[in-house]
């Protein structure tokens, strides 16, 4: 049957620019060999709604009418990849404002700063001042991406623990689920993550959305941690005051 938009698809691909230069792939020892390898990433295949942004729009667009077990290569203009590359998010700063970020290296075309929670690229270094970019990467460049659908994800526990992986790189996480109700138990460490607020959010809306089950809960685990005794915590009672102790005791007792 053909991929439909709301379908849960599992995908493997690669994503290069100019020709061979790879920024994307699922395939962990593609990403180990082109310098791209993120230990806290998932590889695999990434589980998608189709037709919800969850990748490029090109691509996106591209998986509707396809069949389970398809495989092609797409090239997508930058209109419909990463966008055009737009002027007005090029800044000039001073060198000073971004000083901190430099502790003992001189600033460099290329260097990756962030500046009030916007992350760029210096472009280019004038006297003591840069210019820093804060396009996407890609922007304006025409992308090309190799792609197989593997599935479509039918089991609804599957589609939960596929979708929490591709938002936080977690895989195979607690979940329960009943016909009115999905569970999701997360990690204490998730608490700390800034960006979890409104992750969870764009989860736990597209699941219940796309699941038709009305309550959705994440639960947020918190793992026994016996207490550590060291030696010096130990303290020995001489042998006097213990029967002193255990002699005062009987005869409170005998009163």
């Amino acid at each position: 049957m053909a991929i439909e938009k709301g379908d849960f698809i599992k995908i493997q691909y690669t994503g290069k620019f100019d020709d061979d230069m790879v920024f994307d792939t699922t395939d962990e020892q593609l990403a180990k060999e082109n310098g791209i390898y993120n230990p806290r990433g998932v590889y695999g295949g990434d589980v998608v709604v189709v037709g919800s942004g969850q990748t490029i729009k090109g691509l996106d667009e591209d998986f509707e009418g396809k069949e389970p077990g398809y495989t092609g290569t797409l090239t997508v203009p930058p209109e419909k990849a990463f966008g055009a590359h737009n002027p007005a998010l090029v800044e000039t700063l001073s060198v000073t404002k971004l000083k901190d970020q430099f502790k003992d290296k001189n600033p460099y075309p290329g260097m990756p700063v962030e500046v009030n929670g916007k992350r760029g690229v210096i472009s280019q270094i004038i006297g003591r001042r840069v210019r820093v970019d804060f396009n996407h990467a890609l922007a304006g460049k025409e992308v090309q991406y190799d792609y197989t659908i593997e599935e479509k994800v039918e089991d609804n526990t599957e589609k939960v623990k596929g979708l929490v992986a591709l938002y936080t790189g977690l895989e195979d996480i607690e979940t329960e689920i009943t016909d009115d109700l999905i569970r999701i138990v997360t990690p204490i460490e998730l608490s700390f993550n800034q960006r979890w607020l409104v992750t969870k959010v764009n989860i736990a809306t597209e699941l219940i959305d796309r699941l038709g089950i009305p309550n959705l809960e994440f639960v947020e685990k918190h793992p026994y941690v016996p207490p550590e005794m060291g030696a010096e915590d130990i303290v020995e009672v001489p042998a006097e005051e213990n029967s002193e102790a255990e002699t005062t005791e009987e005869e409170e007792s005998e009163e």
